[in-house]
């Protein structure tokens, strides 16, 4: 966002990446090195085998062992993204923009939706662009439902249901899976983030919220099984899952309209073309999943029995996260993800933390 004192920047853009574990390795530096207009500049970590990694897969990146050494040469750069632990998010993102630089951060963007208000307030007050890393409204599945949605498919939507669901019945370790409240771990600040963004993105605030969130496997320390409802002012009622132990998957998405619904197993495909070190722009079938995976739509019987018809799922398009970050600090427009949208969001998960502990349902003020 620009303002009086600010002029767009012209790209290419250079940007510092803080972190270089999975969020970094993984899904930042490859979507940065894709995107036209931006320049993967520096890699911020202190491990020396990441380090490594980092100049392997990035031979023209250099590497620093500290933000400070980042940030002290803040002019050096036209972007700063975050992807450390949780815990750091919001003092990192307050001290890029208070060095004047426009700043991504790996959701969840804070801990509490007054953390991110107060982060939306600094970056407006410089004119900075702040934006919340939500990767997962470019997966195939969700850009397919929200053009079905969009379109009229399903008549005026009902209920929507939506899960990630994994099967690891032995914790990993590690700060997510940490029962320390100040590491913000646990699967609904996880992937409960991605899921409650999606609801908010389709069917706009929640009024209410009810959830159920449970610690199951023995020695885990943060909740591993939760289950979150939302009113939306619309009238839909979004229910969404997740969990890391789940031994039948459920389907990704059940949407249920007063005309037809629609359902869809299974993941989009980009996360596990990441890991196995695939990059956009080497194929022109990024993002496509086979036929055998596409989701029906129909009214009366079950897709497992044949009810419905196959609807072709949309490619998925993680690049154009970037593409749109890119273009809007070129422009001084917004980013596609905003930090105020990530408050909201943010508003939705301490509801959902008070409701499971308190057994009740959180009405939301305005």
């Amino acid at each position: 966002m620009d303002t009086a004192d600010s002029a767009p920047l012209r790209a290419p853009f250079r940007v510092g990446l803080i972190g270089y574990g999975l969020a970094g390795s993984v899904f930042h530096a490859p979507l940065i090195a894709a995107t036209d207009g931006l320049t993967l500049d520096t890699v911020v970590t202190a491990n020396p085998e990441r380090q490594r990694q980092a100049a392997a897969e990035h031979p023209q990146v250099r590497t620093a062992a500290t933000a400070e050494e980042l940030l002290g040469r803040a002019g050096d750069l036209d972007l700063v993204v975050i992807a450390s632990p949780n815990r750091t998010h919001v003092p990192l993102a307050r001290a890029a923009l208070e060095a004047g630089l426009p700043v991504v951060v790996d959701k969840p963007l804070a801990a509490t939706a007054a953390e991110a208000e107060e982060l939306a307030a600094l970056a407006e007050g410089r004119g900075l662009l702040l934006s919340a890393f939500q990767n997962r409204r470019w997966d195939n599945d969700f850009r397919t439902v929200a053009k079905l949605v969009e379109g009229g498919a399903l008549g005026k939507v009902q209920r929507f249901e939506s899960r990630f669901e994994r099967w690891r019945p032995r914790p990993k370790g590690g700060w997510r899976e940490s029962g320390d409240p100040a590491e913000i771990g646990g699967i609904l600040y996880d992937l409960g983030s991605h899921l409650v963004d999606q609801a908010l993105t389709l069917f706009g605030p929640a009024v209410t919220v009810y959830a159920e969130s449970d610690v199951r496997r023995a020695g885990a320390e943060a909740d591993d099984d939760t289950f979150i409802a939302i009113g939306h002012a619309s009238g839909v009622r979004s229910h969404l899952w997740m969990s890391a132990t789940a031994a039948q998957l459920g389907p990704r998405f059940r949407v249920l309209g007063d005309t037809a619904g629609y359902v869809k197993y299974g993941l989009d495909p980009q996360e596990g073309a990441l890991r196995e070190g695939l990059r956009p722009g080497t194929a022109a079938s990024w993002g496509v999943e086979a036929e055998s995976s596409w989701g029906r739509l129909g009214a009366g019987e079950s897709p497992l029995t044949g009810g419905g018809e196959p609807v072709p799922t949309l490619p998925g398009d993680y690049p154009a996260y970037y593409a749109a970050i890119a273009e809007a600090l070129r422009t001084g427009g917004l980013p596609p993800v905003t930090a105020r949208e990530a408050a909201a969001a943010l508003r939705v998960l301490e509801a959902a933390k008070t409701s499971a502990a308190e057994a009740r349902t959180v009405t939301l003020s305005d």
